[in-house]
């Protein structure tokens, strides 16, 4: 099998799942749900490249399982956060400003999202499971412990997250609990780490495209830093919650890091 046809099946399955994400979302007035469907379509997708991959089967399965781990868990995650929920404020924007073209514009929104899919799977795993030759043992451990222990922070993170929201008093309060204590979205921290868990199974003398996984990392932390995580959601926090911009002030954006004096 090639590259080529890997990711044209790949495509083929990311349109699909967000035009079944887009029904969804008509049916029940929220279009956050396309979050999870996103999360377990990228993560399902590393099994598509695996299958078509041609690397040794060790590690064609080994990719499979971590990318199909980490989607498994973030997607349920927020599939049980979203489902019957309110709409992200987010989402909610996009509806009250496209109006009448809503259905038209919130379909070709959600298939874009399938550049930044199809790229962070294509340089992750197609840069993984196409290398002529078996990483050496200590690769696949180490890839392994990054793995669980980015899927694990992020479930801690998330955990956290949903514990503070169960126990606050007041909708103002600003979340201090655990690692939002030394960081202002440990998640988004850990989700980036994640994507560096594919580099020890790629780089190898025999194979120069292994480099190119280092553009899926790059590109989730840019996602989250500068374009649609970390700017709208620190803007409308900063709105909404009088505390927050002090929370700014003394806590570190996304590596976990002991906050800065009062």
């Amino acid at each position: 099998m090639d590259f080529l046809t890997a990711l044209l099946c790949a495509a083929v399955v990311a349109v699909l799942a967000k035009t079944v994400a887009w029904l969804l979302q008509r049916r029940i007035g929220n279009a956050g749900i396309v979050d999870a469907i996103w999360s377990w379509t990228l993560g399902g997708l590393a099994t598509v490249f695996a299958v078509f991959g041609s690397a040794p089967g060790p590690l064609r399965l080994t990719v499979a399982l971590m990318g199909g781990l980490w989607g498994l868990r973030l997607g349920t995650h927020l599939w049980v956060r979203n489902w019957r929920k309110s709409e992200d404020f987010r989402y909610a924007k996009f509806r009250e400003q496209w109006g009448e073209k809503v259905d038209r514009k919130m379909f070709w929104f959600f298939q874009f999202q399938n550049l930044f899919t199809l790229t962070l799977a294509a340089s992750a795993y197609g840069a993984t499971v196409f290398r002529p030759d078996i990483p050496p043992a200590w690769a696949f451990v180490l890839a392994i412990a990054l793995l669980l222990l980015s899927v694990g922070g992020e479930a801690l993170s998330d955990a956290q997250m949903e514990r503070f929201r169960a126990q606050r008093r007041d909708p103002n309060e600003v979340c201090r609990l655990g690692l939002w204590r030394y960081s202002r979205h440990p998640n988004y921290f850990f989700e980036c780490l994640h994507w560096l868990a594919y580099l020890p199974l790629a780089l190898s003398p025999a194979y120069p495209w292994g480099w190119l996984v280092l553009a899926a990392p790059g590109l989730m932390a840019f996602l989250l830093i500068r374009f649609s995580g970390m700017p709208l959601l620190e803007q409308e926090m900063t709105r909404r919650k009088p505390g927050y911009a002090e929370y700014v002030r003394t806590t570190s954006a996304l590596i976990p890091w002991p906050p800065k004096a009062g």
